[in-house]
């Protein structure tokens, strides 16, 4: 493997130099990011506090959205202090630190995702063994597999950006470090490079999106046999599951499924998932689901009544 010994740091163009345009993108991540942090937390104390939200739906939804919130901080802090700055470096430590951060976060909030799939299949399809399937013990024992998924699926990205030699430009064009256009940088033919990230990160993005469609396809087709109030509740589950995973996966598979090549849209398009999804997950699934947002009121009561 052929380390980088000639660039230190790099410069991150961002998503504009104009100084007031900074100013917007300064506001616009600072109030998705308060916005992320501010949603994901409350679910996160609701579902901790809560008894009425311990079945293995709510223990996934724990974990996507502690995953979302850090996702988002691998990404936001960075580009609101860069916003500020005149010239926004970043060392070469600090960005391949934020090229692992940034995909382990993303593919746990993947795999993560599989999982509530997967909950939501067993719930609906086999629900007399709901239980006894889904358990505390192997809701655990999921979560610590995909964790090391995401350690294994980050590692491997951490492997290809650390095989680019760099020894020429270190202008950046995006807001944040990813392999996409460091590749851009490296003075050396990086075509079986790409051809890895394609396989690595295309290849989890659009075989995980196929699972989930196909996976959901085949639980709205089960809830026939339901009834009509059964069919109602699951049919609001499950499509705000599905409106997660297509929010998240489709721009992600634009980015990650195509050969080295750029477009112009490709940086907001990053911004829609790396700050916009984090952002409307906690509405998707707090202003469709009743169930958190009794406890959500239940929790807001406790607090105003020890208040007072």
């Amino acid at each position: 493997m052929q380390l980088n010994i000639n660039v230190t740091s790099f410069l991150l163009l961002g998503l504009t130099q104009d100084p007031r345009r900074k100013n917007l993108v300064l506001a616009i991540f600072l109030f998705f990011y308060i916005g992320t942090l501010l949603g994901n937390f409350l679910i996160i104390a609701t579902i901790k506090t809560s008894q009425a939200l311990g079945s293995p739906m709510y223990f996934f939804l724990f974990y996507l959205s502690l995953s979302d919130t850090c996702f988002s901080t691998t990404v936001a802090p960075r580009t609101i202090m860069d916003s500020l700055r005149k010239d926004a470096s970043i060392s070469f430590s600090e960005c391949i630190i934020q090229v692992f951060t940034f995909h382990l976060f993303g593919s746990l909030e993947i795999f993560i995702l599989i999982l509530m799939a997967v909950d939501r299949y067993v719930a609906i399809c086999k629900p007399l063994h709901y239980m006894t399937i889904m358990n505390r013990q192997v809701c655990g024992m999921l979560v610590a597999i995909v964790c090391v998924g995401s350690c294994v699926h980050s590692s491997v990205q951490i492997f290809l950006a650390l095989s680019l030699p760099f020894c020429g430009p270190n202008e950046i064009d995006h807001y944040f470090c990813d392999l996409q256009p460091l590749l851009k940088l490296a003075c050396s033919d990086t075509y079986v490079i790409n051809l890895l990230l394609v396989a690595n990160s295309g290849t989890l993005c659009t075989v995980s999106f196929l699972m989930l469609m196909v996976s959901y396809v085949i639980i709205l087709y089960s809830l026939r046999n339901h009834s009509a109030e059964g069919r109602k509740k699951a049919l609001f589950t499950c499509v705000s599951h599905i409106i997660v995973v297509i929010l998240f996966f489709v721009p992600c598979i634009f980015i990650y499924t195509r050969p080295a090549t750029t477009f112009p849209m490709d940086k907001m398009i990053s911004v829609f998932y790396t700050i916009c999804t984090p952002f409307l997950n906690p509405l998707i699934y707090t202003l469709r689901n009743a169930e958190v947002k009794n406890a959500m009121r239940k929790l807001w009561s406790k607090k105003v009544s020890g208040d007072i």
